[in-house]
């Protein structure tokens, strides 16, 4: 059945526009008033506003090995609910993705589970040596270790000039564990050494969730000097910082909250193009493993349910970005940089795009999550955006069940009509 979004306003990098948009098969269609009304379902959207489906490059899905965290299924389904229509997943799992059937385990899973895109990144390295990258370079979206930077200098160089070779991007996790994380030496030093390796080599370098100052202005002055790099923070340390921080598993994240002047760096870096975009690093972990009953606190905080009403919120309403930046930062920048479909809505592009309510507040509340994660520093937040619908490739994969009219072809209108559309919740309670 065909559906018309009809009257919104939609929103992307280069402004907004009042549009009917036309939903057929797995295109987007600019309407006008010669479309064939037959089997048409409409939803006004006069009081909605309308994006390109967000993406993410950097989350973890804890699927196949660790799936008492996390599983596709239910990481799909929060992303579905956040506004997402392409996330790319990590590779801490198990087995680790460093060859074609290692990856292959991962990619089967996302086949049967994934309600929106999944792709996978592969690993750099393997133990001492590289991985099979050349293997996995069609399949994998990028390359990068998770949960520690590559600390042999010579090591990642030549990553870099394999991956420069395949025409692929090192995605970077500046980590020097020659700094405890909490000094952000441990996150400059590395970058430092990453972007001199780029400029090197001449590989495509994304770097991960930047946190301090120092590395907002090293990837400023490389961008300057034309080395091929991009970045990106994730929202709490926009929104948030050290001081803010409790000890509790729910702010427990690495790189840590830094201090307001790095924040500070870090709006004025998303404002001036330094930091590209913006991904979440959605990391669940078990209940027990975040309120350290199951041993120490593990680093990792959930995010896709929440980054976009709380940047909206925190950084649109309060005037720091416009909403149009935000729809860049958020899908239309790293669907280009990584090559990914999606990013804009065009005359017979892929339908993927949400749909959200604007003003309407509420309170963040964890026990609601789809996802199987309930740690969040945003937890009790009143945020003032919420998501009604997400379309991935035609499909409506998230409905908001509230008070959302439709009306029909012929002109009735109807109530209650909207649902869940991803299931039900799988958390732990």
């Amino acid at each position: 059945m065909k559906l018309l979004l009809r009257n919104g306003t939609v929103y992307q990098a280069e402004g907004s526009v009042r549009q009917d948009l036309l939903i057929e098969g797995n295109k987007v269609f600019i309407a006008d008033n010669k479309i064939e009304k037959r089997f048409l379902k409409v939803i006004q959207c006069d009081n909605f506003f309308i994006v390109p489906g967000l993406v993410d490059v950097h989350v973890h899905f804890r699927e196949p090995g660790q799936e008492y965290k996390e599983t596709i299924r239910t990481g799909s389904m929060a992303a579905a609910r956040g506004g997402y229509t392409t996330v790319c997943t990590m590779p801490n799992v198990t087995p680790s993705p460093t060859d074609a059937r290692t990856l292959g385990v991962q990619l089967e899973a996302i086949r049967k589970d994934a309600l929106i895109n999944i792709i996978p990144y592969g690993r750099i390295t393997d133990g001492d040596s590289l991985s099979d990258m050349e293997e996995m370079a069609g399949r994998a979206v990028s390359f990068s270790d998770d949960g520690h930077g590559v600390q042999s200098e010579e090591l990642m160089r030549q990553g870099m000039i394999k991956a420069h070779q395949l025409g692929k991007i090192i995605t970077a996790h500046c980590e020097n564990e020659s700094w405890p994380a909490a000094d952000p030496r441990s996150e400059y030093t590395e970058a430092a050494r990453d972007l001199r390796l780029a400029a090197e080599t001449g590989c495509a370098l994304h770097i991960c969730h930047v946190s301090s100052s120092v590395t907002v202005a090293l990837v400023r002055e490389a961008k300057k000097r034309g080395v091929d790099v991009t970045c990106e923070t994730a929202p709490h340390y926009l929104v948030l910082a050290d001081r803010d921080a409790s000890d509790e598993g729910k702010y427990k994240m690495n790189p840590p909250l830094r201090k307001p002047a790095d924040r500070q760096a870090l709006i004025e870096g998303i404002k001036d193009g330094t930091i590209d975009m913006i991904a979440t690093d959605h990391a669940p972990h078990s209940r027990a493993e975040k309120n350290g009953t199951a041993g120490k606190i593990l680093n990792g905080i959930t995010g896709l349910e929440t980054a976009f009403p709380v940047l909206y919120t925190r950084l649109v309403e309060t005037g720091i970005i416009s909403l149009a930046k935000l729809a860049e930062l958020m899908s239309t920048a790293p669907a280009e940089r990584f090559g990914l479909e999606g990013g804009h809505i065009y005359d017979g592009g892929p339908a993927d795009l949400s749909v959200w309510r604007a003003g309407q507040r509420y309170q963040i509340d964890t026990s609601d999550f789809l996802s199987m994660g309930r740690s969040t520093p945003f937890e009790g937040m009143e945020v003032h955006a919420e998501n009604i619908m997400t379309i991935s490739g035609g499909k409506t994969v998230w409905e908001k069940a509230a008070d959302v009219w439709e009306k029909t072809a012929d002109g009735r209108r109807k109530t209650g009509a909207c649902g869940k559309k991803t299931g039900g919740n799988e958390n732990e309670r």
